[in-house]
């Protein structure tokens, strides 16, 4: 179930899978063993799966969240250039003559 390349991270069709366990009847502490994950994953993926259809964060975030967060997105990309230019002009500066 997990992904063998990353141990502990669950592809999205298991993290379905699995909400549809316990939607299904199963105890969530029987889920938790099984699966060696912990309560509060399995507590997110199954109201997530619910709301949504989807596990991921992203897709369960509101019109007003995204665009919270977009805003947010873009100025730590703008920073993360700032900076990259930063070191750049200080490269630059110390191999002139």
């Amino acid at each position: 179930m997990a992904d063998p390349k990353h141990p502990g991270h669950f592809t999205e069709e298991s993290r379905r899978q699995i909400a549809e366990l316990c939607n299904g009847g199963k105890p969530p502490h029987e889920i938790v063993a099984e699966h060696d994950l912990r309560r509060s994953a399995l507590r997110r993926w199954i109201s997530a799966i619910n709301a949504t259809g989807s596990s991921r964060a992203a897709d369960s975030r509101t019109p007003r969240q995204e665009r919270i967060i977009e805003p947010e997105r873009e100025n730590r990309r703008l920073e993360m250039e700032a900076d990259v230019l930063r070191q750049a002009a200080l490269t630059f500066a110390r191999k002139q003559p």
